[in-house]
């Protein structure tokens, strides 16, 4: 029997891909095998979060952040073994008050030279220091403080996690944008708050917002959930609030979880909340489903079986950086992977919008913000209209001509 011409086109077409898909298969094996191997040993060093929270959702797990990375390192895997290249994490959780250098040490000491580190701006001192002129190289997966970034500053850190300042200029863009001008600014009592207030009032003068009035709200101690019933705090939280000249929205302090999620219509005035309650800028959220995030919250559901928050997110952005300077240099050199970070080479691709890079004066890893009520993206900054010379993303944060970066 004559086939017909498209029945024979068609079993050609079927043909050749078959022969360019062997052809592919057999290249990258001989690739793989021609290829030295190579072995990428990473570190992950994390302290205890509090578990003190005002709501049993915001309790974090066990694998809090180090879920992140170990998904990272499957995806980087699934490109090395092409490559001849393996990639394994080593999660080190910190017991309280136990010496983080000694930690990075041990890690160290089992031929580990790329940690990713969940920790406070304190503690991420003393390992860089302590690593000061040595092979290693740290990811700074959640310190926000931008003191890190400017006069506390170390070339041995890559900052993953976004900076205090990134985050309030984030929301304050957006509440501009919405033409929110007038801001109630009420903050916690311990440093970290007055820090973040500090950025929200840098935030306001930067893109033209005026804070009306000031409060703070003074933490007593005791537990979150245990000693405030709903009747209580549906009477505290208007008497908090009340008073204030005539504003637009109340902005929140509170990196304790102190007060900030009691607020959302509680306040004496029917106002929106944002800030650390109500709308939260973050560099993830659970709800993220846009530009192909929804791959990635299927996977880590998959794997971890929870959604993936934020600290999550950081960690696994740190190691997806690290798989691609490995595979674009094909070494695991600290210093290689760092001058690689920071040339106009590097750029990930991280399912918010468009490709991060690192900037070179700070080493602080470019990125949008997202603004979160908890169950939806409401919107990712930059906003629009908001213009710079060379990167959008840098009217997040500190710019290069305002840094006081002296890299140590």
């Amino acid at each position: 029997m004559t086939l017909c011409r498209p029945r024979r086109f068609l079993i050609l077409i079927g043909l050749i891909l078959f022969g360019v898909g062997l052809a592919f298969s057999i290249s990258t094996r001989l690739l793989a095998q021609a290829a030295p191997p190579l072995s990428v040993k990473v570190g992950f060093l994390r302290q205890e979060h509090s578990r003190n929270t005002i709501s049993i959702l915001d309790i974090p797990a066990p694998d809090d952040g180090f879920a992140g990375a170990k998904l990272a390192a499957i995806d980087d895997n699934t490109t090395g073994r092409f490559l001849n290249q393996t990639y394994s994490v080593e999660d080190v959780a910190l017991a309280p008050g136990q010496d983080p250098v000694a930690a990075l040490q041990t890690l160290v000491s089992h031929g580990v030279t790329l940690v990713l580190a969940d920790l406070s701006a304190a503690d991420l001192l003393k390992l860089a220091d302590a690593e000061h002129g040595k092979d290693v190289l740290i990811f700074n997966t959640t310190a926000p403080d931008d003191s890190l970034r400017q006069q506390d500053c170390r070339r041995n850190i890559i900052h993953v996690a976004p900076s205090r300042s990134m985050l309030t200029d984030g929301l304050a863009q957006y509440l501009i944008w919405k033409q929110w001008p007038r801001w109630f600014l009420v903050k916690g009592s311990h440093p970290s708050d007055e820090l973040l207030a500090k950025a929200y009032e840098h935030s306001a003068r930067k893109f033209g917002a005026k804070i009306v009035a000031e409060k703070t709200y003074v933490d007593t101690g005791g537990g979150r959930r245990s000693d405030t019933g709903m009747v209580q705090t549906q009477k505290l939280m208007p008497l908090t609030t009340q008073n204030a000249p005539a504003y637009d929205i109340l902005v929140a302090a509170d990196e304790h979880q102190v007060f900030a999620n009691y607020l959302p219509y509680r306040t004496w005035d029917p106002r929106p909340v944002a800030g650390s309650s109500g709308l939260v800028p973050t560099s993830w959220d659970a709800s993220m489903d846009q530009w192909g995030a929804q791959q990635l919250q299927n996977s880590f559901m998959e794997h971890s079986h929870r959604l993936m928050n934020a600290r999550d997110n950081n960690a696994w952005v740190a190691m997806r950086m690290i798989g691609d300077a490995v595979t674009h240099t094909n070494s695991n050199d600290p210093k290689i992977i760092h001058d690689y970070l920071l040339s106009p080479h590097f750029a990930i691709a991280a399912y918010k919008g468009q490709r991060l890079t690192v900037r070179p004066w700070d080493q602080q890893l470019r990125q949008p913000i997202l603004l979160t009520d908890g169950r939806t993206v409401v919107s990712a900054s930059p906003q629009p209209g908001f213009l710079h010379q060379t990167s959008v993303l840098d009217t997040l944060g500190v710019d290069k001509p305002e840094t006081k970066c002296k890299f140590k």
